[in-house]
């Protein structure tokens, strides 16, 4: 799963709401990666990477600036996702209910797509 959410340029094979990705070089913080959605481009930048159970990183668009966080925790066979997002800026405080009202739509569309392509993937035996 780390692999999956973490490996960015393959976001849009996996999550709708990913229309394309730039990297702009390895994962690590302070790496820069530039995406598109629906609702625009958003330039981001990883501030924490703690392999393989948190990610998080900051991100602007259109006079918002975002926090994102994901923890994963092993919870026996599977693992539990953990994700959360903030928001800030003038627009952000003008528009926060349908910010806050489109954010977990989307966070929960994330989620899902994440679980489907995360259980979609092939199985190896233990050792490979």
């Amino acid at each position: 799963m780390w692999e999956t959410l973490v490996n960015v340029s393959r976001w849009p094979e996996w999550n709708q709401e990913v229309k394309s990705v730039t990297v702009n070089g390895p994962l690590r913080e302070g790496t820069v990666f530039r995406w598109k959605t629906n609702s625009g481009t958003i330039t981001s930048t990883f501030q924490t990477i703690q392999p393989p159970h948190h990610v998080a990183w900051t991100g602007r668009t259109m006079g918002i600036k975002a926090v994102h966080a994901w923890r994963l925790e092993p919870n026996g066979t599977k693992t539990s996702v953990r994700t959360a997002e903030s928001f800030d800026g003038l627009l952000a405080q003008l528009l926060r209910r349908p910010l806050r009202t489109m954010l977990t739509k989307t966070l929960d569309r994330g989620l899902e797509s994440l679980k489907t392509a995360v259980e979609q993937q092939p199985r190896h035996p233990e050792g490979e």
